[in-house]
């Protein structure tokens, strides 16, 4: 439940807000037909966090629109994947973004101050992972989880991954990230006690066949507690994450 409605219904509660008033406040339209895009306004309401926006494949305008709609209806906190330089370039002198340009990602709000006591660790084969991992390192943190990162640690040199056991094992959740033959998932799998989602990567040369090799491999995983996402997913790996990580926390 999303922190908004929760304080309504602690004024309704303390009798601040007329039932009548809050349950229209509840009723408002659910979405926001744009032309372009239909903006999901309940989307918090429903799973806690509000629509993240895909960049790819969208205008700077388009992208401006979405975020207006999403700050008209009180969601401040937004969070934008795939966001090309230029096009976050324009964005930007018309919203208040902040852009990281080697993970693509960008926000409108501030990183919440307050971490989960409980840890993320994202931990990659190698350097050429480290687009997606930043993108799955960002919005983690963006959605308040304590996040460490345990960077070029691949089979090719598992010393590197020994040294960072403590890390690793005190973690609540793993995201592993390779490309090559994503090996490394089954490694740490079967080092912890806790989930380890994996994200194959597009790294690696031709029969990598563009990340498909990892993918396969990762699914394959002989360790338990290994779940897959798609192909450079770091979003998709971060969201599951988090969710994960915030069970049990103090709302």
């Amino acid at each position: 439940m999303s922190d908004n409605v929760r304080s309504l219904l602690e004024q309704v509660k303390n009798g601040q807000v007329d039932v009548d008033v809050a349950l229209l406040k509840l009723k408002m339209k659910p979405i926001e037909d744009l032309g372009y895009a239909n903006v999901d306004l309940h989307r918090q309401l429903r799973q806690g966090v509000p629509e993240v926006i895909y960049g790819a494949g969208k205008t700077s305008e388009q992208i401006v629109g979405i975020i207006s709609s999403m700050q008209s209806n009180g969601q401040g906190h937004i969070l934008i994947t795939r966001l090309a330089p230029d096009v976050a370039s324009e964005v930007q002198e018309q919203h208040s973004l902040t852009y990281i340009k080697d993970a693509h990602i960008g926000y409108v709000g501030d990183m919440p101050t307050k971490k989960t006591e409980s840890s993320i660790a994202i931990v990659t084969g190698g350097t050429s992972d480290y687009k997606v991992a930043e993108e799955c390192a960002i919005t983690a943190e963006f959605y308040g989880n304590r996040v460490n990162r345990i960077y070029d640690v691949g089979v090719a040199g598992i010393h590197r991954l020994l040294q960072h056991l403590d890390i690793i094992m005190s973690a609540k959740v793993i995201v592993v990230i390779a490309g090559m033959e994503g090996a490394l998932a089954s490694v740490v799998g079967g080092l912890v006690d806790v989930p380890v989602i994996a994200v194959p990567t597009s790294v690696g040369y031709g029969t990598a066949f563009g990340g498909v090799t990892a993918l396969l491999s990762m699914l394959n995983s002989c360790a338990s507690g290994v779940t897959v996402v798609n192909i450079d997913n770091g979003f998709g790996a971060a969201y599951t994450a988090n969710m994960i990580n915030h069970i049990g926390e103090s709302k």
